[in-house]
């Protein structure tokens, strides 16, 4: 039985890196045929050859933690006023009639351009680039826990309240946890949010970070490095995500039947 359990997570392993292996084959093969020219399309062993020559020489390393701060700081900031504000909506009718065209005018406007206004309140280092992530962020938090506080029974709340449970101590107790399943699906779609949000400013404004990085390297036609600072943005965006739906698994194991 246990063999048959390790064949069986091995075969899925190989179907789902098959393609991944057969995009690298085909990369290495089309840029060594001299189809495609290094400057556009450099070998992917020369592509690995320079991460790990940024990985073991701590280039990469600062860069990566700036990112991250920026990203994670930006995050935070959305999440706790995104799910207040969302609650809020749930909980009192005219702050939901205030902040419907908010969202309705801001969730799918494209808010890059804010970026300039950031930089000239903030400047271009990392108050800027939280402000955008946060600015990125806030809605997916907001929609959220707007949506998971509204489908919490009233009776629930009502018995709460009746039996002496304070306002604060019945969001806590009934409100939060039963929203927790919409919650995290606005986890998931915030993470990536933050992650490009930084990753633009960065290129767009400079100051450090693995975007300003990447454009350095560019301006500058290091198309390795460039290449090589984009493996990396895939690799921590997918780490993050599968980091996301294990913490899900975790917290919603009583609502997944796990």
């Amino acid at each position: 039985m246990q063999t048959r359990s390790t064949a069986h997570g091995l075969l899925r392993s190989i179907t789902a890196g098959y393609p991944l292996l057969l995009l690298a084959i085909l990369w290495e093969a089309t840029t060594r045929s001299g189809l495609v020219h290094p400057v556009f399309l450099p070998p992917l062993s020369q592509v690995l050859v320079r991460l790990y020559e940024l990985m073991t020489n701590g280039q990469l390393f600062e860069p990566l933690v700036v990112s991250l701060y920026r990203a994670g700081a930006g995050f935070v900031f959305a999440m706790v006023t995104g799910v207040l504000l969302g609650f809020l909506m749930a909980r009192f009718r005219v702050i939901e009639w205030l902040l419907n065209p908010v969202l309705t005018i801001g969730f799918p406007a494209p808010k890059v351009v804010f970026l300039p206004i950031f930089i000239l309140w903030f400047g271009i280092d990392h108050l800027s680039k939280i402000a955008l992530v946060t600015a990125f962020c806030v809605f997916p938090f907001i929609i959220a826990a707007h949506a998971g506080a509204s489908r919490v029974p009233r009776a629930q709340v009502w018995a709460a309240r009746a039996m002496g449970t304070s306002s604060l101590a019945t969001l806590w107790l009934i409100v939060l946890p039963a929203s927790l399943p919409s919650l995290m699906s606005g986890v998931r779609v915030a993470v990536p949010y933050a992650l490009v949000s930084a990753f633009t400013a960065e290129m767009i404004a400079g100051g450090g970070g693995l975007g300003g990085d990447l454009v350095y390297a560019q301006r500058n036609f290091e198309t390795s490095t460039v290449f090589a600072i984009l493996i990396v943005m895939l690799i921590v965006g997918y780490v993050l995500d599968h980091g996301v739906i294990s913490l899900r698994h975790r917290v919603l194991r009583w609502y997944d039947g796990g």
